[in-house]
């Protein structure tokens, strides 16, 4: 029996090329019509919040965050989110999600907003935007905009357009933890 050994570390430029094989792989080229990659299309997605999982030193997942102005919320975009066919159903995916959601809790992020699948995302804390509430660069299913709200009022605001961000503009005040960096994790599974 093979016994993997999961790494979870912060993306950076050398893992670039992976990720995009990794995206094309679960995706296909209809990956760039989604309103979701309209908006990724705005500004670079946030490399300090965004990670990638390794099993025994290759990349086989990623999931990247992009800053937002979602009606007055300011938030990430949580996505694309692959997991290679080999290493799919361990986990993998829900873990990545866990871990970019609370680097977004403690960089100050009122919001951590998606288009999924809400029986997936639904268990680790997302909830449904209001009807038709976000208006995305594309067609959208509004019944799959989803939300992990931060802000206690985060969803009060979650109303007009969704659009990239500067990341450079301060967010909200800190949660008060000062350990910005996320531990490195590793799992055997």
């Amino acid at each position: 029996m093979y016994k993997h050994v999961l790494v979870y570390l912060t993306e950076d430029a050398s893992h670039d090329a992976v990720i995009e094989l990794i995206n094309e792989e679960a995706f296909g080229p209809g990956r760039f019509t989604r309103a979701a990659a309209r908006i990724r299309e705005q500004g670079p997605h946030d490399r300090s919040l965004s990670f990638i999982c390794a099993d025994n030193g290759e990349t086989i997942a990623s999931v990247r965050m992009t800053p937002v102005l979602a009606g007055s919320v300011k938030g990430h975009l949580l996505g694309p989110l692959a997991v290679r066919p080999s290493h799919k159903n361990l986990g993998i995916g829900r873990e990545l999600v866990r871990i970019a959601v609370e680097a977004a809790k403690r960089r100050g992020s009122e919001a951590v907003i998606l288009v999924g699948d809400p029986p997936y995302y639904g268990p680790l804390g997302f909830e449904k935007v209001a009807y038709n509430a976000l208006t995305f660069p594309g067609p959208v299913d509004p019944n799959r905009v989803l939300v992990v709200p931060i802000a206690a009022d985060t969803h009060a605001r979650l109303k007009g357009t969704i659009a990239w961000a500067d990341a450079s503009v301060p967010v909200v005040s800190d949660t008060g933890d000062d350990d910005e960096d996320l531990p490195l994790t590793a799992i055997a599974v």
